[in-house]
């Protein structure tokens, strides 16, 4: 009997205490944010990111799949936006603010044709700006669209690590869920590129794989060990001036990427390259840039704006 008080007293007094901190907002993504990033952003990052403007860019695409490369084209969107931390979404309203941090949001589209029937894949990756509190990115969602069906994948940044959710119609994907040890995230690297180039990792690494990559090859995102290095680009398929070059090497998972950038300010990404095995054959996928333009292109939704489509020469 004397045990029994003594273990629903502890009961009590853990639920107790878990209402005090929700109460409290003791989780920091319950914490109101700063309303600007922490961190000084210096004029030449304010007056390029926070503009009211997108910068838009589009790639000549080869992407390894079915053990071919397949062309096609892929656009990469940056832009800046409020960010609820707590609901890890846009924020649209007034009400809403004091929720919310500015964050550089990553759109990667890659389109391409296998055979007869094509694949769109769809990459957002929400990251915040100079905000000490926030150092990690928030949010990734995948979706991945073929003639067979679609696929959503979503890591969303918990205190715990990053939570996974994916929906699928392949049987061994159906309905995913597990959590993942916080770590840097592969899909964030365009973002950290954009951030400051000077900050990305080098040496021996541990880092959750790109979403693509585990929708593609149909592997769970668990943290993986690499290599990293950064190095001044000298080979010949991508074009710019002063140009540097990130490479993560998964010796283990048989994968290596290489992303291309311009050493100067705002470090536009001119491509990137990944080389892995499709169907026992090594390939390397390549997007190699064609078109850069600022655009606020979510005004230009009617037809007769197609002509930014030609000016990106999509």
């Amino acid at each position: 009997m004397r045990q029994r008080i003594i273990n629903n007293f502890l009961l009590i007094t853990i639920g107790l205490a878990v209402l005090v901190a929700v109460a409290m907002k003791a989780t920091i993504f319950q914490q109101t944010p700063p309303a600007k990033p922490a961190a000084a952003v210096d004029t030449r990052f304010s007056e390029y990111w926070f503009a009211g403007k997108a910068e838009l860019n589009s790639y000549r695409l080869e992407q390894a799949q079915y053990g071919e490369l397949n062309r096609g084209t892929a656009v990469l969107i940056f832009v800046t936006e409020d960010f609820r931390t707590d609901t890890q979404v846009k924020s649209e309203t007034d009400a809403s603010k004091d929720r919310a941090i500015p964050v550089l949001k990553t759109n990667l589209v890659r389109k391409f044709t296998t055979g007869i029937y094509d694949y769109s894949l769809f990459t957002s990756v929400f990251t915040p700006i100079s905000n000490p509190k926030f150092p990690n990115t928030l949010k990734v969602s995948t979706s991945g669209q073929e003639w067979c069906g679609h696929s959503y994948v979503q890591l969303n940044l918990k205190n715990d690590g990053y939570r996974v959710n994916g929906r699928s119609y392949f049987e061994q994907e159906a309905n995913e869920e597990y959590t993942v040890k916080k770590q840097l995230l592969e899909d964030e690297l365009w973002n950290r590129i954009r951030l400051n180039p000077g900050q990305l990792p080098i040496g021996d690494v541990t880092l959750i794989p790109g979403t693509v990559q585990g929708r593609l090859r149909h592997k769970r995102l668990d943290p993986l060990a690499a290599k990293a290095q950064l190095e001044a680009y000298t080979g010949s398929t991508f074009s710019g001036d002063s140009l540097k070059a990130y490479t993560v090497d998964y010796a283990a998972d048989g994968r290596k990427l290489t992303i291309v950038f311009e050493d100067a300010f705002p470090h536009r990404i001119v491509g990137w390259e990944e080389t892995y095995k499709s169907k026992d054959k090594l390939l390397t996928s390549r997007a190699v840039l064609q078109k850069t333009i600022l655009s606020d292109y979510w005004n230009h939704n009617a037809p007769a704006d197609s002509v930014l489509r030609k000016e990106l020469t999509l």
